[in-house]
């Protein structure tokens, strides 16, 4: 069972975690891979309402999907949008990063080979992987201006989407644990984290929400 305060804790980092940035058309969409085909239904969302003229999904595969998209994260993304009526000419697969870092640096060496020039770029993620990815795009990227979109969902709507609550707070604190240390490793740039949110996070990890946590 997971706790009322619990509960409390996650939403306080939920609501930390998105950028709440106004949508603007830009170069190109960046869907970084993950379990949850949601982004790229948000990047051909975005492709359809003439926001960027061209999806780039990004993405090998994680334990977390090894098993539900067996040929790779980007692969999977690429075919649900084709699927949705993108045309193959607006898609481009980057299918081998393994983490945010790789996703940023290899989308950026791939549209720099096909001769892309990119000013801005839609960063498309999961709600709770906003500020990590802009963060992290932000110091590999330093040129380009990011805009972080996801799909519109509130908390309670995501958890049940996804159907695996703990799974959910896990990422939740994994996610800000990096946004706390990466800064000092070099990995992103330090963006400003609350007291209330360090305690949301604090508390999670007494609670065992503490799967994604780096060691």
């Amino acid at each position: 069972m997971i706790s009322e305060q619990s509960w409390a804790d996650a939403r306080v980092l939920w609501d930390y975690h998105q950028m709440h940035h106004e949508l603007r058309r830009c170069s190109v969409a960046i869907g970084l891979g993950s379990h949850d085909l949601g982004v790229a239904d948000t990047a051909v969302d975005l492709y359809k309402r003439g926001m960027a003229p061209l999806i780039v999904f990004t993405g090998a595969t994680s334990p977390t999907t090894r098993e539900c998209m067996p040929r790779g994260e980007a692969v999977h993304y690429r075919e649900r949008a084709l699927e949705l009526g993108v045309p193959a000419s607006a898609v481009l697969v980057e299918p081998e990063a393994r983490n945010t870092g790789e996703n940023i640096r290899f989308s950026r060496a791939l549209l720099g080979s096909t001769g892309v020039e990119v000013t801005s770029a839609l960063l498309v993620s999961k709600p709770y992987e906003q500020r990590r990815a802009y963060g992290t795009a932000r110091i590999l990227w330093p040129d380009v201006e990011f805009v972080s979109a996801s799909t519109e969902k509130t908390f309670e709507e995501y958890v049940r989407d996804i159907g695996d609550a703990r799974m959910v707070l896990d990422m939740l604190v994994g996610a800000l644990q990096r946004i706390l240390f990466y800064p000092k490793l070099g990995f992103m740039i330090r963006q400003d984290v609350p007291i209330g949110v360090e305690v949301a996070y604090e508390r999670l990890c007494v609670q065992g929400f503490t799967s994604r946590l780096m060691k």
